[in-house]
């Protein structure tokens, strides 16, 4: 440790000697001689003076150059630095204006997003409102037509009972109160493989009851109300599903990726909603269809007799197209076209199975006490052993049971009436008619109001008739029917 600092000061010191040495040589000793009046004076610069002065003139030489130049080219030196200035200072501002720009886009991305966002939630809740409503309809509809299905078949009006106010007392009518039947009869046996001709009686009917069907009607409800509680498992399968892949500039700004993904997902929502309201447009469309195909199977044409529920509601108005029309809250036009059109067929729906209630689809009496002993169409009559045509059917049973309503309606009449003895018509609306023969007691009066199911009267033998039973017809449009294809129709809606 020692050697080396020896060493270190050795080497100072040589370079300190060759620096004196060269200061020696470059400015030696010089005498300046001055002489004045006979005296001669002198002055001498020794090296370690003139290296000073040297040094101090070079200083002094620099700075008088620096100074020089900075005079000459200060204009110059200030205008680069003006320059340079500002080139940095607009390379300052375009980043500001391309920060400012990217934050503009930003934002209105976001704004954007949001707006689209607000705008689908908007609309989802308004076709949530919408499905509501309609769910609050179609429930209504389903506890009404359950309600007529369930309704009990009590008579209207029973015997014993107290006419009502302005009714003449009695069981009976005055013949002079008789309304004429045609006398030209219309036949419409709505198939040629129920007009059969009778030569004898029918044979013995099952006297076990039928089970009750599920009706068509319920089965379209039942559909329905399935594709509504699947509603909740298909929204939660949509809300949870995975998202499509999004633009690469979303994924840098987490809060705009996830609100474009919840938007996503409620547009997706929104579109399965468009599905089931369609897919219920189809449900109660086979409804209705299931319930045409019971009328058509009475005989009766369904397009004839939806015009006779149109004009005995009164409808009418302007025709305007569906895709005119707009829901408040709601700018999809399938959405709105698939909504109008099931709601439009729910209507339909209901009418016709109002209306269905009011078409004869039971019988008059107890299937389990009563035998079919003379169908409809040509037969050997009973009396004149001629082949005649029947009008109806007959039911023979025990004398005195009681003969039902087989729809609801008003009795146009009731009472004594040729060849059918002791007759009970009712009106049902809507063109149809029935009418209960040789009955031995009538309990109803004319104009009265009947349920389905109320007591028109009991079973006797009276007119043109061999022993007890109940003669039933079925009338639409003043053509008689087979009340056969209207007793079958009603196996497969109740």
């Amino acid at each position: 440790m020692g050697g080396k600092s020896r060493k270190n000061s050795e080497m100072t010191a040589t370079f300190l000697e060759r620096v004196w040495t060269w200061i020696h040589q470059t400015f030696p000793e010089r005498q300046i001689y001055i002489r004045s009046d006979g005296r001669v004076q002198f002055f001498t610069f020794g090296p370690s003076l003139q290296a000073t002065l040297a040094g101090l003139t070079l200083i002094f030489l620099g700075w008088v150059a620096f100074a020089t130049v900075n005079v000459i080219f200060k204009d110059r030196i200030i205008a680069a630095k003006d320059h340079r200035y500002q080139q940095m200072q607009a390379a300052y501002e375009n980043r500001v204006a391309d920060l400012q720009v990217s934050y503009d886009e930003l934002n209105g991305a976001l704004v954007g997003a949001e707006d689209r966002f607000k705008a689908i939630a908007d609309g989802l809740q308004a076709k949530q409102n919408a499905i509501a409503g309609f769910l609050n309809r179609a429930s209504q509809v389903q506890a009404s037509i359950a309600g007529r299905k369930t309704a009990s078949p009590l008579p209207l009006v029973s015997p014993g009972a107290a006419p009502p106010a302005g009714q003449p007392a009695g069981n009976s009518l005055p013949a002079n109160l008789d309304v004429e039947a045609p006398t030209d009869f219309h036949v419409d046996d709505g198939g040629s493989s129920q007009l059969t001709m009778m030569p004898g009686p029918a044979s013995p009917q099952p006297r076990t009851a039928r089970p009750v069907k599920s009706s068509a009607l319920g089965k379209a409800m039942q559909r329905v109300t399935a594709l509504f509680q699947s509603l909740g498992a298909q929204l939660h399968m949509t809300a949870t599903s995975q998202p499509h892949a999004l633009p690469a500039a979303y994924a840098q700004h987490p809060a705009l990726r996830a609100l474009t993904e919840q938007t996503s997902r409620l547009a997706r929502i929104g579109r399965d909603e468009n599905l089931l309201m369609a897919r219920t447009e189809g449900a109660l469309g086979q409804g209705v269809g299931m319930l045409r195909d019971v009328m058509r199977l009475t005989g009766i044409n369904p397009e004839s007799f939806a015009r006779k529920i149109a004009s005995n509601e009164g409808v009418g108005g302007p025709d305007i197209p569906l895709d005119q029309v707009r829901i408040d809250g709601i700018s999809d036009p399938a959405f709105t076209k698939a909504y109008l059109s099931a709601a439009a067929v729910l209507d339909e729906l209901n009418g016709l199975s109002a209306a269905l209630d009011h078409v004869p689809l039971t019988m008059p009496v107890s299937a389990a006490s009563f035998d079919r002993s003379s169908g409809f169409g040509a037969r050997v009559d009973p009396f004149t052993r001629r082949y005649a045509f029947h009008p109806g059917i007959d039911f023979a049973g025990p004398w005195g049971s009681a003969v039902r309503a087989t729809a609801p309606g008003r009795i146009v009449f009731a009472g004594y009436r040729g060849g059918y003895g002791n007759m009970v018509e009712v009106d049902h609306g809507y063109g149809i008619h029935t009418r209960y023969g040789h009955l031995s007691k009538i309990t109803v009066r004319n104009g009265m109001r009947i349920d389905k199911g109320g007591n028109l009267g009991r079973v006797g033998s009276t007119g043109r008739s061999t022993g007890p039973h109940v003669h039933y017809e079925v009338w639409y449009d003043n053509v008689v029917k087979n009340p056969n294809n209207f007793i079958e129709a009603g196996r497969n809606v109740l």
